[in-house]
């Protein structure tokens, strides 16, 4: 499944670049990066993320460490870098100006860059020469301190330090306003965090570090463009997308939606934007970490991928995605578990619904497949030890390949006869389909009433998990019964 959504993703990718292009009046990048010569430079832009590029041109230096790179047809307009031998790199911003020049050298390629011929470009550079500067005078600074460490000395340190940030805001700030409206300036701007300001205090007299979250959180994209797709193509989108996705908000399914919505509709219709932000969250809830939040992707694929608004390959494709969503469905947590119809060794049958245990847990495998013979003996350790102490927990576990006799000989082998052993004699069973066992093995956790508490768990942790399930149900217990009861009247 994950490549229908890959599939996707390469169509924007492709779609993305011939949308953003203008005119074809081509592109002309002169260079001369003095220390390189006779080698092969790459011009590319990146892609989402940090570390990884596209190329777009490439071309070779001359002995005096001059290129060109040329093309009859626009670049799409984004974030760009200039990569060289030993992976050096330096950025370009790359927009409507797409015939300039620029000269440098190896030994330091931001101080020593002059731009002619594009204005994104000489503020993109103006602007980190500067603070490179004052990042010199810091380093100075911090120098003496070491040397001179007395109180006075770093009473005074601190203070010059301190103004020198000063110096940095003050000159961030106008530089911010007098370049509004270059991609640069969004580029700054969309790098940084939101401005906290100072906190109210709490109860405690201490600053309220909820106020101070709940504000960074609700101020978090302010500087960040959504519906501009050039975004797509620099290195500072999808790391502020992890961060707020993963880190700022409250990993359950209504939250997560809630938070899906918001960033999809921030996009205001763009439409690579658009179906970027609907690729990331259902690629990232497709397979999740988090128990229980599969809902993410039913609520992303149903709303999108199967109404046509994020575009898959062909209909073969978006059929599959459609079988997918009917497959987990019934599957999420909270739901009853659908029972098995299996029989013991002796052909009986099982009578599921009857297993008493405060916790079930199925395991659904192959007998000959590796994972499944590692799992084994580290649940085969927490049965044991169960069995042994507080016996609420039964394990079932199902194969759902391979002959009877393999199925005996593996029961053998791990002596875990006193399991619930099951097996389909019939060979009816869709497993792939009722259990979404698209590789196994596959454990699901269920409580007293059979329903799912937890689903593809490692098998390393079904032990932790049930530890927390139970102290969490001791919690809601102990809340519950210690609700005062009303004051009788005197």
């Amino acid at each position: 499944m994950k490549s229908f959504f890959c599939v996707a993703l390469l169509g924007l990718i492709c779609l993305s670049s011939a949308w953003a292009q203008t005119p074809d009046t081509g592109f002309k990048i002169n260079a001369r990066i003095r220390g390189l010569k006779d080698t092969t430079v790459v011009l590319a832009h990146w892609y989402y993320v940090p570390n990884q590029y596209i190329p777009k041109d490439t071309a070779r230096t001359d002995s005096e460490g001059r290129l060109t790179f040329e093309g009859k047809t626009k670049l799409p307009e984004g974030l760009y870098i200039v990569v060289m031998p030993n992976q050096r790199i330096t950025d370009f911003v790359i927009t409507n100006e797409q015939n300039f020049s620029f000269e440098t050298d190896t030994a330091n390629f931001v101080t020593n860059m002059k731009i002619t011929g594009s204005k994104e470009n000489e503020a993109f550079y103006g602007y980190r020469q500067h603070m490179n500067k004052f990042s010199e005078e810091v380093q100075v600074i911090e120098t003496q301190k070491k040397i001179r460490n007395d109180a006075v000395s770093s009473a005074l340190f601190d203070k010059q330090r301190g103004d020198v940030n000063k110096r940095a805001q003050e000159y961030r700030k106008e530089f911010l306003k007098t370049h509004d409206g270059l991609f640069t300036t969004k580029i700054f701007k969309a790098s940084s965090d939101p401005d906290v300001p100072e906190a109210p205090k709490a109860k405690n007299g201490r600053p309220d570090s909820l106020w101070t979250f709940n504000y960074y959180k609700a101020h978090y994209w302010d500087d960040f463009d959504l519906a501009d797709s050039r975004f797509l193509r620099t290195p500072i989108l999808q790391p502020k997308l992890d961060r707020y996705v993963k880190e700022l908000t409250v990993q359950t399914s209504d939250s997560l939606i809630k938070e899906a919505e918001m960033l999809v509709g921030r996009t205001k219709g763009n439409s690579d934007m658009q179906q970027y932000m609907i690729y990331y969250i259902t690629s990232q809830y497709e397979r999740p970490k988090i128990l229980g939040t599969d809902e993410v992707f039913l609520h992303m694929a149903e709303k999108y991928y199967l109404t046509g608004i994020m575009p898959l390959s062909d209909s073969a494709a978006k059929a599959r995605v459609a079988e997918k969503v009917n497959t987990l469905k019934p599957l999420l947590v909270g739901k009853p578990f659908p029972v098995p119809t299996i029989s013991d060794t002796l052909q009986r049958p099982i009578n599921f619904m009857g297993i008493k245990t405060t916790y079930t847990v199925v395991f659904l495998y192959a007998p000959h497949c590796g994972h499944c013979r590692e799992a084994i003996p580290k649940l085969k350790k927490f049965t044991d030890a169960n069995r042994l102490k507080d016996r609420d927990v039964t394990m079932v576990a199902i194969p759902v390949e391979d002959s009877l006799d393999d199925w005996k000989k593996f029961i053998r082998e791990f002596k875990i006869q006193y399991w619930t052993n099951g097996y389909d004699p019939t060979y009816r069973t869709d497993y792939r389909h009722k259990y979404d066992v698209f590789t196994t093995p596959v454990v699901y956790v269920l409580d007293k009433d059979k329903k799912i508490i937890a689903r593809n768990l490692p098998a390393e942790q079904v032990e932790d998990f049930l530890g927390f399930h139970k102290r969490q149900q001791a919690a809601k217990k102990t809340a519950s019964s210690s609700v005062a009861e009303p004051k009788k009247g005197k």
